[in-house]
């Protein structure tokens, strides 16, 4: 053969492969990261400024938002793109004055939801220091000295709801905790951090791998089973806060610390026992998860997105098999097809939201099944759209 057609020949083949092995590994890398892009730039559309998330009139210091900016953050670290970055810059301007103190913000009530927002302001002053934000950190970090806690050390989900822990606030308060922590180097603290995930196991665990939604030490609620004190049913969004958290705080803590592969067995224990109830048509989850069959179950945009985030963030970092992307991928294009509808104004709008849901307060929530399928279902809930640009943000850097 001609060396000169072989070598063309040669050099042709080498470029086919290149193309087809580009190809082959950007496809899902360009296609969910549009997912990311495309429901982050709607909800700009949607609300101009991040305040305006979750329907308030007023700007206010939420968890709701802290977990908005924190999304935000990370897709403009993920994309070099600013106009995400001014989003939540603009939000810390309306939010955070000179001195520090923090709009809305109530030490005094100690709900474990107010310092959630702690975790952006420590990525905002990683990316920009400034004086206000080192400020308002501490504030936040200060009332963790004076959260009230259970026997077992567990920090009460709020003062309003004695001896009760809840999964949510794992999320909300203990991943701050943990980031404040790793920020500061207190090794001291680590023990405290996975205390708080020992004993809301030990309490809320179900024989079916899954968690109850809450529990109540002093059994005096009326949602709380007189024996156990734990609430009824698995809460699709609650065991979502609570895989975040985990994978939050397995980021953070010290690799050596021996709490880690304690984490890692629940992490992995949860998402195990949550793929027997991944629907098979849409794989997607519902909102009483471990309940798929029963009238009145629903596919759950929220629960469904933490899920995704949690197998493939689990999955990048060699915290889970990597088996669960392929169940975190299924998850996202299921909302993508499923639950995320094209609007007029090309915006999208991610639909089956579940609003809110609870436990105990006025007027009383009782945990029952019936209670949690018949809470208000909304479009464009932050407690989705967060996790859904992280979940795919995790897919579109997959290994």
């Amino acid at each position: 053969m001609n060396k000169k057609y072989y070598s063309l020949g040669l050099a042709a083949l080498i470029a086919l492969v290149l193309v087809i092995g580009t190809q082959s590994c950007s496809i899902p890398k360009s296609r969910y990261m549009h997912y990311a892009e495309r429901i982050a730039q709607s909800e700009m559309q949607h609300n101009p400024e991040l305040w305006m998330t979750d329907g308030v009139q007023q700007p206010k210091w939420e968890y709701t938002h802290g977990l908005m900016a924190r999304s935000f953050v990370q897709l403009y670290q993920a994309t070099g793109d600013t106009a995400y970055l001014g989003y939540v810059n603009r939000f810390a301007d309306r939010m955070i004055a000179e001195d520090g103190t923090i709009l809305t913000y109530k030490q005094s009530i100690y709900n474990m939801d107010r310092i959630q927002g702690g975790n952006f302001l420590i990525m905002l002053n990683e990316i920009d220091p400034q004086p206000r934000y080192t400020i308002a950190i501490e504030t936040l970090r200060e009332q963790l000295n004076g959260q009230p806690r259970t026997s077992e050390g567990g920090f009460w989900h709020k003062q309003v709801y004695p001896c009760q822990m809840w999964l949510d606030g794992l999320f909300t308060g203990t991943t701050f905790y943990a980031r404040y922590s790793a920020w500061k180097e207190d090794a001291a603290a680590w023990d405290d951090i996975v205390n708080q995930f020992r004993v809301v196991d030990k309490h809320t665990l179900k024989p079916n791998g899954l968690n109850y939604h809450g529990w109540d030490e002093s059994r005096q609620m009326a949602w709380a089973d007189s024996i156990t004190g734990c609430s009824q049913e698995t809460w699709g969004r609650a065991e979502g806060w609570y895989l975040m958290a985990l994978c939050d705080v397995l980021d953070l803590m010290p690799r050596e610390h021996s709490g880690r592969n304690e984490l890692m067995a629940i992490l992995n224990r949860v998402c195990e026992s949550l793929l027997v109830y991944q629907d098979s048509a849409t794989h997607t989850w519902y909102q009483v998860p471990d309940r798929p069959n029963d009238e009145g179950n629903y596919r759950e945009s929220t629960c469904t997105a933490m899920y995704a985030y949690a197998m493939a963030h689990g999955a990048n970092k060699g915290y889970l098999p990597i088996a669960y992307l392929d169940a975190a991928r299924k998850a996202i294009d299921g909302l993508w097809v499923n639950a995320v509808r094209e609007n007029e104004d090309g915006t999208v709008s991610l639909t089956n939201c579940c609003a809110v849901a609870g436990l105990g307060g006025t007027p009383f929530r009782s945990g029952t099944y019936d209670y949690y399928i018949h809470e208000r279902i909304r479009d464009d809930d932050p407690k989705g759209l967060g996790p859904f640009i992280l979940a795919s943000i995790e897919l579109a850097n997959a290994r």
